[in-house]
Order: structure tokens, then sequence, then C-alpha cells
């Protein structure tokens, strides 16, 4: 029976990468995209997909700053795969160079719908579907590459929306230690390794249970669990 894998998040390569793994792996999978269509700097996001993995993903719909968008995206993905096992969430927040007196309420508000906000509502029914089945397999994966030179303005927003998704997918982590479903979490800090470690994030989650609570980090000598 063909595994039903869900993967969410911000458009990247990364998210990219991650899809391309599970094409491989079935026959189709559902993908979720952070609402976006241009950066919050106004640049239009340029991720490329060939035809083959378009061809093997479903693409649903994702209001992520609404709680009942999360679960209707649960129950869209059910409907269409008739099951999910996996579910990977990708936290590639997008770059906001702006000083702090610069910025507006509307960018702030809608910064954390998106990238913190978000998370929290679609963890919850995933953990709420996978211990009503008493299963399924969570994965939190976050990217840590720095971007830009010392020369331009920090990036106020990515910088904290990481520390949160991982401070929050570390709880989750404990918590799933007693729950009847699998999690695990996985960050990297390499641009350009986005397929390999995509590639070993599969691996990792296809051992399952004896991966469960682990953190994996990916870095120049390899990866660690944690």
């Amino acid at each position: 029976m063909s595994r039903g894998i869900l993967i969410a998040g911000n458009e990247s390569p990364l998210f990219s990468a991650l899809c391309r793994e599970a094409a491989k792996r079935e026959e189709t999978h559902a993908a979720a995209l952070i609402p976006s269509g241009k950066s919050i700097e106004g640049k239009p996001i340029e991720t490329p997909q060939d035809q083959d993995l378009a061809n093997k993903q479903i693409l649903l719909e994702w209001n992520s700053a609404s709680p009942i968008s999360a679960r209707t995206l649960i129950l869209s993905a059910i409907n269409r795969m008739e099951r999910i096992d996996e579910a990977v969430l990708v936290c590639v927040p997008p770059f906001f160079r702006k000083t702090a007196e610069e910025l507006s309420p509307v960018e702030i508000d809608k910064f954390i719908d998106g990238n913190i906000k978000s998370w929290f509502f679609l963890v919850r029914e995933l953990a709420t579907l996978f211990s009503n089945n008493k299963q399924g397999m969570l994965s939190l994966v976050v990217s840590e590459v720095n971007a830009g030179s010392k020369d331009d303005v920090p990036d106020l927003f990515g910088p904290a929306a990481v520390s949160a998704f991982r401070s929050f997918a570390q709880r989750v982590l404990i918590s799933s230690l007693t729950a009847p479903y699998n999690a695990m979490g996985f960050s990297y800090s390499e641009p350009g390794e986005e397929n390999a470690f995509a590639a070993y994030v599969f691996k990792a989650m296809e051992v399952g249970k004896r991966n469960s609570g682990k953190w994996y980090k990916y870095g120049k000598l390899g990866l660690f669990g944690r």
C-alpha cells in the first residue's frame, strides 16, 4: 500500500528538493505552500519545478493564518490521497531587510501569521490525526542557512521565525515520546546541499520509530543526531 505524504511550508529550493524525494518514493504526494507569490520584500520567488514532479504532485491551497484552513488542508490531503502517513513541515522564512523603525504593523502581522502561527495550527491538526490513527510520522525541517553579507541591513524576521520554529519543534519531539506517533527534527546550514539533505531526511523517516524524538543537524562534517 502506498504512503500518503504531505509536504507543507515556504516555497524554496529545500521545499522543492523534499518534493522531488517524495516523488521518487511514491506516485503522488500532496504539497501546500505558505501563500505568498512574492517574498515579503516584494521580489518574485523562483523555485524551479520540472514536469515530472508536477505530474506527481497534488497542490493544495492553504491559508496559513487560519486554524480552519489547517484542518481543511488535512482533510483535502486525505480526500486526494486517502491517507496521510507522513508529514514534512518546512520552515524557510523569507528575508526581510528593514530597520526596526521601517517596519509596519501590517508587515509584522503578515509575517507572524505565515511563519509562526501557521506551524502551531498545522502541527495541532497533524498531531490530532496521528494520535487518532495511533500512527504517523511528523518531520519538522528548518533551514539555518545565512544569506547576505555583513554590509546588508540585518534580516529582522527570518532568524526570529527560525528560532521560534526550532523551539516549538523541540518541544513537539519531547511530547511525541509518549505519543502513539513518531516525530523527528532536522536542520541544515549548508547552502547548495538541499538535495543531499532532502535525501537524508527521507531515509531517516523510513527507519521510523528508531529515530523518533531525535533532532538531526546537517553540517560540513555530516549529520549529527541530538
